[in-house]
C-alpha cells in the first residue's frame, strides 16, 4: 500500500518502526521525494543517516525494495538491523549457500519480502534479472553509487552494467502507472562523479540532495613516518583505551595481518581483508560490532561496511589512492557526534607502493591489444584465449578485466569471451591517466598547509563551505595535535622567514622555487627545511600556498604560489615570529624505544651531536668512502635533474663517511638524514658504506 508523503505519516513511521523521535538534518526532504516516486541522487557524509533515506520510503510505498550493494559486510549489517526491527529481509550474495539464495528468490516471488539485498554481480547470472522483473518493486536503492562511475574512487565493473537492467527492473505499476524510483546513494562523489552516476543509471529528472561534507567532530592529523616505524607508533597511540574502538587501514593484506598481530599484544584486534574466507570476515565484523574487538586492521582496497557509531580513531598506515576513498574511510569515526581523531601516516615509500598498484591494475595497452587481436565474434573459452594472447595468468586476468570494462570484450557468465567494440583504447588510456591524477591530488593534500577539512570540502565542490577552517586539525590547531610534534623555529630560521616576507611584500606572489633561488639559501637549509619553513609561515597565517600549473612544450608543470596574507603584510623586522615547525611525533608514541620519530632534522637541533661525529680530518679509508658517496650523489642528482646539494650537502656526506652507518637507525642519527631521505636513498647509501 502506498502512502502520501506528508510529514505526519513519515514521522509516524520514523517513530513506530525505527524508534526515532525526529529526522536528522535533511533526511525528511529526501524521504518525501522518494515516497513521491522521484528518482534521486543523495550524497551525504558517512554517518549522516543515508540508509534511512531509502528504508523508510520503501516501507511507506509498500511492496519490496531492491537494494544493490557492492559490499557483503555492509549488506549483512543493514539486513541484520532491519530484521531486528521486525521487517522481512533477505539477501543474495556469493557468501551464501545456494539453498539460502534459492529460498530468498522464493520469498521474493511470493511477495513475502520488504527488502531484498543483492550484490551487483548477481545480475550477470542468466535468468536472474528476468526473475526480479516478475515483481513490481517499491523502489530500487543503489548503495555506494560512486562505484558505477569510472571517475569514482572505487569503480566496479559489475556496477557499470546496472543501467542496462534498470528499465526492466523499474517496471510499471498497473494501478498507478508509475515506475519504481531509482535512489542512488553515496558518501563520496565529486561533481564529475555525480553527473556520471545520473547518466549511467538513466535517471529521470532526478532530485539532487548534496549535503554537507564537513564533519565538525573530526580532527585530522597528517604525519610523515617511515614504514618500519608505523606498527609500533600505531600500537603506542592506541594503548590508551579512550582512543578505541579504532579502525586501521593498511595498504596490503600482509601489512594488515602484521599490524593486527602487533596490536593484539596490547588490545583485542584482528585483520579484515578480501583474502580471508567469508566466515572469518563475518566473525571479525560481528565481534567488532559487538565490542568484542577493540580494533580492526582492514585493507584500503576492501570496504568494511561497518556501521559502528562509537569509533574514536581511524588510522591510515599508508597513503590512500584517492581523496574520495580517504574521506569515506575517515568518516567511519565519530558517527555518534563525539570528538574523534584520524591520523594519516605517509612517507616516500608510499609513492612506490602506489606506482606498483597502478602498474598492476592498469597494464600496458599492448597487453589489452594482445587479447583484443585474438578475439572473435564466436565465444571462446577464457583458457584458450589466454594461450592465444601469450600472457601470464595474472597479466591476462587484469588485461581482460580492463578490456571488458571499456567495451573491447564481452564475457558471459559461463566464462566465454567474444569480441567487443573498437573504441576501448581511448577510454582506457583516459581512465588510467585519471587514476594517476587522483593519486597526485593525495600527494598535494598531504603536502598542503591548508586546513585538512577545508581541503576535503573544496575537493567535493563545496566552495562556499570551504572558507571556514575546522580549528581541529594539525594545521589549524598545532597545540592540540596528539601524534604530531612541533618545535619552535630557531633564530636562524626566523631570520630566513623574515627574508621570505620581505621578498614577497612588493609582489602579488612568487613561485616557491623562484623564491628559494632569490633567497640564495644554498648551504644554509635544504629544500625540505625550506618547505617546512613555508608550511610554518602558512600555519601562522602569514602566507598562503596555492597549487598552480602552466603548460610548456606540451607538458603541464605544477608549482606553488606563495603570497602574503594581510597579517603577513603587517610583519616588520621587529615583529616577533612565533613559528612552529613539524618535527616528528610526540615522544610517548615514538617507535624507537620512546624516542620521537624525526621527520625533519635541522642543524639547530642535531648539529652539536653530529659535530662530534664528524672529525676535522677523515682517515684514508673514510676519504675513499666519501669519494664514492660523492660520485653516487652526482649520478643521482643528474638522474633526478636537481642540484647535488638537494640530494645531500657535503657536510652530510662527510658525516656518513665518518660514521659508516650499517643500518637505518644509524643512518637517521646523521645530521641531514631524515626519514624522507632514508626512504629515497637509504638502501643505496647502506650498500656503499658496506663496501670494504
Amino acid at each position: 500500500m502506498t502512502v502520501t508523503a506528508n510529514s505526519s505519516v513519515l514521522t509516524g513511521l520514523l517513530h513506530s518502526i525505527f524508534g526515532f523521535a525526529q529526522f536528522r538534518a535533511n533526511q525528511e526532504e529526501v524521504c518525501r521525494a522518494a515516497v513521491e516516486g522521484r528518482d534521486l541522487l543523495l550524497v551525504m557524509p558517512t554517518g549522516a543517516g543515508k540508509s534511512l533515506c531509502y528504508q523508510l520510503p520503501a516501507i511507506a510505498r509498500g511492496g519490496t525494495a531492491l537494494v544493490i550493494s557492492p559490499l557483503i559486510a555492509l549488506m549483512e549489517d543493514q539486513a541484520a538491523k532491519l530484521s531486528a526491527l521486525g521487517l522481512r529481509v533477505a539477501r543474495i550474495h556469493s557468501g551464501l549457500q545456494r539453498e539460502q539464495a534459492r529460498q530468498a528468490c522464493i520469498e521474493y516471488l511470493r511477495g513475502d519480502l520488504q527488502f531484498l539485498f543483492i550484490a551487483p554481480e548477481r545480475l550477470r547470472v542468466p535468468g536472474f534479472p528476468e526473475m526480479l522483473a516478475k515483481k513490481t518493486l517499491a523502489l530500487i536503492a543503489i548503495d555506494e553509487a560512486h562505484c558505477i562511475s569510472q571517475w569514482g574512487h572505487d569503480f566496479r565493473p559489475d556496477y557499470r552494467m546496472l543501467g542496462q537492467h534498470l528499465p526492466r527492473l523499474r517496471g510499471t505499476n498497473a494501478q498507478t502507472q508509475e515506475c519504481a524510483p531509482v535512489l542512488a546513494l553515496t558518501a563520496t562523489a565529486t561533481p564529475a562523479v555525480q553527473q556520471d552516476i545520473i547518466a549511467q543509471l538513466g535517471m529521470v529528472r532526478p532530485a539532487r540532495f548534496i549535503h554537507g561534507f564537513r564533519r565538525e567532530n573530526l580532527g585530522i592529523e597528517v604525519v610523515e613516518i617511515p614504514v618500519p616505524d608505523r606498527a609500533r607508533t600505531i600500537s603506542n597511540l592506541l594503548a590508551a583505551a579512550e582512543r578505541r574502538p579504532a579502525i586501521v587501514y593498511a595498504t596490503s593484506r600482509k601489512q594488515s595481518e602484521t599490524l593486527a598481530e602487533e596490536l593484539s599484544r596490547t588490545m583485542r584486534a584482528a585483520a579484515y581483508h578480501a583474502g580471508l574466507d567469508s566466515d572469518t570476515r563475518e566473525h571479525v565484523q560481528r565481534a567488532f560490532q559487538a565490542g568484542q574487538l577493540e580494533g580492526v586492521v582492514a585493507t584500503i582496497a576492501f570496504g568494511m561496511g561497518i556501521d559502528k557509531a562509537n569509533i574514536r580513531t581511524v588510522i591510515h598506515a599508508g597513503l590512500p589512492g584517492t581523496l574520495e576513498g580517504y574521506y569515506q574511510e575517515i568518516g567511519r569515526a565519530g558517527r555518534d557526534g563525539a570528538p574523534s581523531r584520524t591520523y594519516l601516516m605517509h612517507s616516500y615509500a608510499d609513492q612506490r607502493t602506489h606506482d606498483f598498484f597502478l602498474n598492476r591494475d592498469y597494464p600496458p595497452v599492448e597487453q589489452l591489444n594482445a587479447i583484443f587481436q585474438v578475439l572473435a565474434d564466436e565465444p571462446q573459452p577464457v583458457e584458450e584465449l589466454r594461450a592465444l594472447a601469450k600472457l601470464e595468468e595474472e597479466e591476462f586476468a587484469k588485461a581482460l578485466e580492463k578490456l571488458e570494462i571499456h567495451g573491447g570484450a564481452r564475457v558471459d557468465f559461463g566464462g566465454h569471451v567474444t569480441r567487443g567494440g573498437t573504441g576501448w583504447k581511448k577510454t582506457y588510456v583516459v581512465q588510467a591517466q585519471h587514476r594517476v591524477q587522483q593519486f597526485e591530488k593525495v600527494l598535494r593534500y598531504v603536502a598542503s598547509s591548508e586546513c585538512r577539512m577545508t581541503a576535503l570540502v573544496r575537493h567535493f565542490g563545496d566552495e562556499e563551505d570551504a572558507a571556514r577552517p575546522c580549528e581541529r586539525c594539525d594545521v589549524c590547531d598545532p597545540a592540540g595535535a596528539v601524534l604530531k610534534q612541533f618545535r619552535r623555529a630557531t633564530h636562524a630560521e626566523r631570520q630566513i622567514a623574515q627574508r621570505i616576507v620581505d621578498e614577497l611584500r612588493p609582489v602579488e606572489y612568487k613561485a616557491s622555487g623562484t623564491l628559494q633561488r632569490n633567497l640564495d639559501l644554498v648551504g644554509r637549509i635544504s629544500r625540505d627545511e625550506y618547505e617546512a619553513l613555508l608550511d610554518a609561515l602558512a600555519r601562522a597565517g602569514l602566507i598562503t600556498l596555492e597549487e598552480a600549473e602552466y603548460e610548456k612544450d606540451g607538458e603541464v608543470r605544477r608549482f606553488r604560489k606563495v603570497r602574503l596574507t594581510p597579517a603577513g603584510l603587517e610583519v616588520r623586522p621587529a615583529t616577533p615570529l612565533a613559528l612552529l615547525i613539524a618535527h616528528g611525533v610526540v615522544e610517548e608514541f615514538g617507535a624507537r624505544g620512546g624516542l620521537p620519530v624525526p621527520v625533519k632534522r635541522t642543524r639547530a637541533v642535531a648539529g652539536k651531536k653530529n659535530a662530534e661525529v664528524v672529525p676535522s680530518k677523515l682517515t684514508g679509508e673514510q676519504e675513499v668512502l666519501a669519494a664514492r658517496l660523492k660520485e653516487w650523489r652526482s649520478a643521482e642528482a643528474r638522474r633526478l635533474g636537481v642540484p647535488a646539494y638537494v640530494v645531500f650537502h657535503d657536510r652530510t656526506l662527510m658525516a656518513l663517511a665518518a660514521a659508516r652507518p650499517a643500518n637505518v637507525r644509524q643512518l637517521l642519527e646523521i645530521d641531514g638524514v631524515g626519514p624522507a631521505k632514508v626512504e629515497k636513498f637509504g638502501e643505496a647509501i647502506l650498500s656503499l658504506c658496506a663496501i670494504q
